[in-house]
């Protein structure tokens, strides 16, 4: 996966909860766009919702990936809900937390929550709760018989055995 959409995780019980937190930054691309200047409006940069959606993807798909290792090739079959209440800008933090609901060997679901920490002028503010998210997830080479898939698994790629080994979760070998 190129994009990663958290930062680090904080927090993993396994087969229960996992926290992760994203730092939002003016750095990332996809703040210049979204949304830019226009005529008379100065610019006003905020985190699409679709992707604050996709970190609580990532955050819960390690969890359910996690779970068994990460043998299984773990992809988001459907998002059941998704509130999101509030907008993230530069300077705030995203905190994604997510619990397995159900987990068989065909799949997973989970449901999530998101809350918002901005700066204030003496530390940070008090976490919002700011969205909720619930997911199912597919252990792709499980429900696509007959398909032919890659060996190795894809879906955790280095990237995420990165962002996993520098927060301290342990991978297998």
């Amino acid at each position: 996966m190129r994009w990663m959409w958290i930062d680090r995780v904080v927090e993993l019980l396994p087969r229960e909860r996992i926290v992760c937190v994203k730092g939002v930054s003016l750095s990332e691309d996809h703040l210049h766009e979204h949304f830019g200047a226009s005529g008379d409006r100065a610019p006003t940069p905020i985190m699409p919702a679709s992707l604050i959606i996709e970190g609580m993807a990532q955050t819960a798909g390690i969890l359910v990936g996690h779970a068994e290792g990460f043998r299984e090739k773990v992809v988001l079959a459907k998002v059941g809900r998704a509130e999101i209440e509030a907008e993230a800008v530069p300077g705030d933090q995203l905190r994604y937390t997510a619990a397995i609901e159900s987990m068989t060997e065909i799949g997973a679901s989970t449901r999530g929550v998101v809350e918002l920490i901005r700066p204030g002028p003496e530390g940070p503010m008090p976490a919002q709760l700011i969205g909720a998210i619930d997911l199912m997830f597919s252990h792709l080479d499980n429900n696509m018989a007959g398909q032919s898939f890659p060996e190795h698994n894809f879906v955790f790629g280095e990237t995420f055995r990165t962002l996993l080994r520098s927060s301290g979760v342990e991978m297998p070998a």
